[in-house]
């Protein structure tokens, strides 16, 4: 019964994926850029004559979960950083089994034995291989149980990292 469960849910994220895919992605129109002007206004107080940025997000997963988040921050502070430090975080997210394996996290496949029944993800060594970058680097952490989460401060950071990188 338990398989046919997952198996139930696994066609459901996959049937969403598929209709999220059939819609356009939503155009900001003239008068939209209301979180942007928020920010200005935000930079104006604030004298950061340099601007900065502002990501933020609501998500709602299909196990259930929900996440709100926002983070931003003045243009000077990230010139003046050693971008280098952000690598790590990066080069976790370069793989494709890597992005497969957060995704099916994020749809609610938690442990390594799940991922494990996935195709195209490779031995149960190379998922823990991958698990451990994605650990290392942050995008992760386990619950206990051998059960990974992305931590709730990753979540829409993530997402934002996949819509940044489609364009």
């Amino acid at each position: 019964m338990e398989q046919l469960e997952r198996r139930v849910a696994d066609l459901e994220r996959r049937l969403a994926a598929l209709e999220a895919a059939e819609r356009p992605a939503p155009r900001p129109q003239e008068g939209d850029f209301w979180a942007l002007e928020g920010l200005k206004e935000q930079l104006t107080a604030l004298g950061a004559a340099a601007g900065g940025v502002l990501f933020t997000g609501s998500v709602h997963l299909p196990t259930g979960e929900r996440y709100e988040w926002q983070h931003g921050a003045l243009t000077e502070g990230l010139l003046d950083v050693d971008w280098a430090d952000a690598a790590e975080a990066f080069a976790a997210l370069g793989h494709p089994v890597r992005l497969r394996l957060l995704r099916e996290i994020l749809g609610g496949r938690r442990t390594a034995a799940e991922l494990a029944e996935l195709d195209e993800v490779g031995t149960t060594g190379q998922i823990y291989h991958h698990l451990r970058q994605l650990t290392g680097a942050g995008w992760l952490h386990t619950t206990g149980r051998g059960r990974h989460e992305v931590p709730p401060g990753r979540v829409v950071p993530l997402l934002v990292a996949l819509s940044a990188a489609r364009g």
